[in-house]
């Protein structure tokens, strides 16, 4: 892949990041704070990560302190939230004083990764064999790993248990988009609302529709795909036949989740980061898996950070970071991550195995987590943002029935092709 000149990286890179940030486990936040203080000492290993609400005393900012103590170094942590950080990575890097770790939103690697910024994980020995390899993909980039996941989320089906009791909807009987349907259509002779989703015109939105999107087949270098048109055309007759609200055009996954805890829709798609809400409803909730339109659980997009390491000119700290690194991503540390962030799912097999020992109720999760798919899969990297825009803007014009799902769809692959060149 031909990497931009360092010139013209910020500003590709400055409006690429507005699209990155899909499916947060809690809500962004601004500044920048430290567990440690403001920059670094000497002697300190420095690692920035999205999470500001985590401050000096939590339970994340203890366990990266602990890893520090556990390869002999102290840890400088900085937090900032995820469009500032991925900002701040950049600079750092053309300034050549990147930190040591940096904790990145996963389609974030690909674009540092592509800017010269980061170092690959062979380089200094770290195995990333025992990663799921389609939640480690969005860390790849021509054929180099450049960041290992500390845990996913991901995208399935919330229902209220009370709605389909009452519209004799068995969930176990969704297998495909043909068994779907025939649940929503029962739900709504009941009387009650089927499904809500956010098509809203931005990252969110196309996140939602990729498990359709992937489902029906189709391929994210083929926005106009025969598969493609047939996922935007189920959204579609969906709000066309009342199966869900006009609002799912300017639904965010918030505003989604805050309109299925009213208790008036069977079925809402959103993800990991809602099982304590879920939990907390005024009604009984249970989860489903995504079905693919011919059956199968439907690729869902992964959500969460990636740690990497960016480039270091005293290439003797890659050793400590390297300890570090393993001593983070232990099956025991990966649940500790997992458990602190609203239940990201381990990124190993192991790890996956220990955390359902500890919450059995997590398998369906677990499941859809291993079925998922990253967003800069099939070597995107930094054209997914810009495939991800057009995507949206198809989206919306379907939706809006300002155009058929074909025609919205063709404008978006030409407008996908102009911006990627290719």
């Amino acid at each position: 892949m031909n990497r931009p000149s360092m010139s013209t990286r910020a500003a590709v890179f400055g409006t690429a990041v507005l699209a990155l940030a899909a499916c947060a486990s809690t809500p962004p936040q601004s500044g920048a704070s430290s567990s440690a203080g403001a920059g670094a000492t000497s002697g300190a290993y420095t690692w920035w990560d999205p999470y500001p609400q985590h401050d000096a005393n939590s339970a994340w900012a203890k366990r990266v302190d602990t890893c520090g103590q556990q390869a002999g170094v102290t840890i400088q942590r900085t937090a900032y939230d995820t469009t500032a950080l991925t900002n701040q990575a950049l600079l750092a890097g053309q300034e050549g004083n990147a930190p040591d770790v940096i904790l990145l939103d996963n389609p974030a690697v690909s674009t540092l990764a592509d800017a010269g910024m980061l170092t690959a994980m062979a380089d200094f020995g770290l195995d990333t064999s025992r990663f799921d390899k389609n939640l480690i993909a969005a860390g790849e980039l021509d054929g180099k790993t450049y960041g290992i996941p500390i845990g996913a989320n991901t995208l399935a089906l919330y229902y209220n248990k009370k709605i389909l009791d009452e519209a004799g909807v068995d969930p176990a009987s969704i297998k495909d988009w043909a068994s779907f349907g025939e649940a929503l259509k029962k739900v709504k002779a009941a009387g009650k609302k089927p499904i809500t989703f956010a098509g809203i015109g931005t990252e969110e939105g196309s996140f939602q529709f990729l498990p359709w999107f992937w489902g029906a087949g189709a391929q994210l270098t083929q926005l106009d795909s025969p598969q493609a048109v047939e996922a935007l055309t189920l959204w579609t007759s969906w709000v066309k036949d009342g199966i869900a609200p006009n609002s799912v055009i300017s639904n965010s996954q918030n505003t989604t989740w805050e309109e299925f805890l009213t208790g008036e829709f069977a079925f809402a798609e959103n993800g990991t980061w809602q099982i304590n809400s879920a939990a907390k409803a005024d009604f009984p909730t249970g989860v489903v898996q995504i079905p693919g339109k011919d059956g199968g659980a439907a690729p869902t997009p992964t959500g969460g950070e990636f740690i990497t390491v960016p480039v270091q000119k005293d290439t003797a700290r890659y050793a400590v970071t390297k300890k570090v690194l393993e001593c983070m991503t232990t099956p025991e540390g990966l649940v500790e991550t997992g458990t602190t962030f609203a239940y990201y799912i381990p990124s190993t097999a192991a790890g996956q195995e220990a955390i359902l020992a500890k919450e059995a109720t997590l398998k369906p999760w677990v499941e859809a987590v291993r079925s998922a798919k990253g967003r800069t899969s099939d070597n995107l990297g930094t054209d997914y943002p810009k495939i991800s825009e057009a995507l949206w803007t198809g989206v919306q014009k379907a939706l809006s029935g300002s155009a058929s799902p074909a025609d919205a769809l063709k404008e978006a692959q030409a407008q996908a092709k102009q911006a990627t060149g290719n």
